[in-house]
């Protein structure tokens, strides 16, 4: 399985040429406002940068199947301490937290289609309701 994975990257690299190599080498890695509030996040990054949907999508079904909420992986938290200090938002501008990250993977986001991209208290304060 981890050699086909290989195979099929390797695959993508060549087709891609140039952007291939610089994508390889981070090059072009996502510019990311860093406005963690909190000391550290729930998990190291590399962890986060793997599993946060699956952590997400378990703590969904935690929250709508026995109505637990502000558990350890909430949409909620993440939004709290990730909120851009420039936007008030995780999702507003391109180099918002979740956005950057997205746009670099080329991975729809579509989770405020429903949620609310700005914690709380900033949305109180503009009059809006959480």
């Amino acid at each position: 399985m981890r050699r086909a994975r290989l195979v099929v990257v390797a695959g993508v690299l060549l087709a891609l040429g140039g952007a291939g190599v610089a994508l390889a080498a981070g090059a072009l890695a996502p510019t990311i406002e860093r406005a963690v509030r909190g000391e550290r996040c729930v998990e190291d990054n590399a962890t986060m940068r793997r599993d946060h949907m699956r952590f997400l999508r378990h703590q969904r079904d935690a929250t709508v199947h026995q109505g637990i909420r502000g558990a350890k992986y909430s949409l909620k938290g993440c939004i709290d301490c990730h909120a851009s200090a420039r936007t008030g938002s995780v999702a507003a501008a391109p180099g918002d937290f979740c956005v950057a990250c997205h746009s670099y993977a080329a991975v729809q986001i579509d989770c405020f289609e429903c949620h609310a991209s700005k914690p709380a208290a900033a949305l109180a304060a503009n009059g809006a309701k959480p």
